[in-house]
């Protein structure tokens, strides 16, 4: 008798195996990717007033924050970094969305914002702190510099001196340097100077909204 049950089982069991293995696998919701992470590129043009009311105008651009880096002497102060001694550059730190702006798009702003040709000026301010300048973050970002570097020079009758280098340090400036021509524009003379006719410069190219 129970050897007529174990066969028996053994043959229900044999019958209901197909059936297990036709069966549809779980199945499981795919996982949505995720936001693409923003990344930063910090440039200096000139004064950092300049350079920061472009990017500001610059859909993908998330913040502009005006500052210093490529120097020697650990947080610097704008009296320091005016006489030219601490190796600083006047440069805006950039936080943008690739899936938004591109790294090269970015350069192309930043090659028409500024005239890359003149050495350590940029109008009336003289001085290695007004030094044309990018500093990458990562090997992506050198390369592309080169490559959007070496495509801009037809573009200009004069050698582009632009130095390119890595960030090694990016300090914040003052707090009134911070968005300068949006709070100041009306009424400082530079601003409507210098600044203004190369934002409206740069709107007609298509470059920037206003």
């Amino acid at each position: 008798m129970k050897s007529r049950f174990l066969s028996l089982l053994v043959i229900t069991l044999a019958a209901l195996a197909p059936l297990a293995l036709s069966a549809d696998p779980v199945k499981t919701e795919p996982v949505p990717d995720k936001p693409a992470a923003t990344q930063h590129v910090t440039f200096g043009g000139g004064c950092f007033w300049c350079i920061e009311a472009v990017f500001q105008r610059l859909k993908g651009v998330k913040s502009v924050a005006s500052g210093y880096a490529g120097g020697e002497v650990p947080d610097p102060t704008y009296k320091q970094v005016c006489t030219g001694e601490t190796g600083h550059a006047e440069v805006v730190q950039l936080e943008y969305d690739p899936a938004q702006v591109s790294f090269e798009t970015l350069l192309k702003v930043f090659w028409a914002a500024h005239d890359p040709t003149t050495l350590n000026r940029q109008g009336g301010d003289h001085g290695t702190q007004y030094r044309s300048v990018i500093f990458y973050e990562n090997d992506a970002q050198k390369a592309a510099a080169e490559k959007s570097k070496a495509a801009a020079q037809p573009e200009f009758k004069d050698p582009i001196v632009t130095q390119i280098a890595p960030l090694t340090k990016f300090y914040k400036a003052e707090d009134y340097h911070q968005n300068y021509f949006n709070e100041n524009g009306a009424g400082n003379p530079y601003c409507q100077v210098v600044i203004r006719p190369k934002l409206q410069k740069l709107l007609q190219k298509g470059l920037i909204k206003e």
